[in-house]
């Protein structure tokens, strides 16, 4: 939204040093242009002069169009906010609902922008095409890196590596999508921290989906466990765990898995106990509700002495 705004900005003040050209300089330059062609026995002549300041900017066109620009940010705003109550009232449909709100956005600026240039200040081809090209010179020169980002939040959209809702990872940052802008996207961190991380590099970089627009995923819970413990009996403990738990999600299987691993000199086994949780939103409580069972009923079990634990 931020970065549209942007453009339409650059868009504004093109149209307007587009219109403070000398009429006087632009006429001398045409009848130049004219006699040239005309010497080179070639029939023609520039017929419009440039438009003037006046007739592309008057108070009426600025009036409205800060309205129409007020009008287009509540109405997008109260969309966004309904869909957003909508999304969190259903853990199904919630990752879908939300996956529709940054569509919605960009798809109304960019209405209220063709309303803006089309129905209020009503440009002529001549400077539609000369504020292309200004802003395009503006944009190839200074805002190199906004333009990347826009062009990464438009592929995101189109592509959909992820969506709103979703659980990725984006080099040393993993948390929830809450916001797919144009110029970045937010996401929510497993310690509640807000992170921007611009759409360009997201274009660049591996982004790991845990959940790919479904609202359970994968959990993994690892303990470590001394090399002489009895699998089978810590699988079935394990299986279990993962069973009774609030959080799990049944409909996907439980797998415990045991590894071999080097400490401190010391070769452990590493269970990991893969499961599903129900919600992405109780990803780490599961995770801890998994450990703790699983430890409680290793210790309870006499399976393991509280001192060969090593987490």
């Amino acid at each position: 939204m931020r970065s549209l705004f942007i453009i339409f900005i650059l868009s504004l003040f093109a149209v307007v040093s587009y219109g403070q050209i000398d009429p006087s300089a632009i006429t001398d330059q045409t009848q130049t242009v004219s006699d040239t062609v005309s010497s080179s026995g070639v029939d023609g002549s520039i017929k419009e002069e440039m438009p003037q300041i006046k007739e592309l900017i008057s108070f009426g066109k600025v009036f409205w169009t800060a309205v129409f620009l007020l009008v287009g940010y509540f109405v997008l705003r109260f969309l966004g906010g309904i869909l957003g109550r909508l999304a969190e009232r259903s853990t199904t449909y919630r990752i879908t609902i939300k996956g529709l709100v940054p569509v919605v956005k960009i798809s109304g600026w960019i209405f209220v922008i063709f309303i803006i240039i089309a129905g209020v200040i009503q440009p002529p081809i001549e400077t539609v095409i000369a504020v292309t090209a200004s802003v395009g010179i503006a944009v190839g020169f200074a805002a190199q890196d906004i333009l990347k980002n826009v062009f990464g939040g438009i592929m995101i959209l189109f592509d959909r590596p992820f969506q709103v809702g979703d659980k990725i990872e984006v080099g040393e940052h993993y948390g929830e999508v809450v916001q797919i802008g144009l110029r970045s996207t937010r996401l929510i961190t497993a310690d509640d921290s807000l992170v921007s991380v611009p759409n360009g590099e997201l274009m660049n970089k591996s982004v790991s989906n845990s959940n790919t627009g479904e609202a359970n995923c994968q959990v993994v819970a690892e303990i470590y466990l001394p090399i002489t413990i009895d699998t089978e009996s810590v699988r079935k403990i394990a299986t279990e765990a993962a069973q009774v738990s609030r959080f799990v999600y049944l409909n996907k299987p439980i797998t415990v898995l045991f590894f071999n691993e080097v400490k401190e000199r010391r070769s452990y086994l590493k269970m990991r106990l893969k499961a599903y949780v129900s919600d992405i939103r109780n990803e780490f409580i599961f995770k801890s509700d998994m450990t703790e069972i699983v430890t409680r009923e290793l210790i309870e079990n006499k399976l393991v002495d509280p001192k060969d634990l090593f987490r």
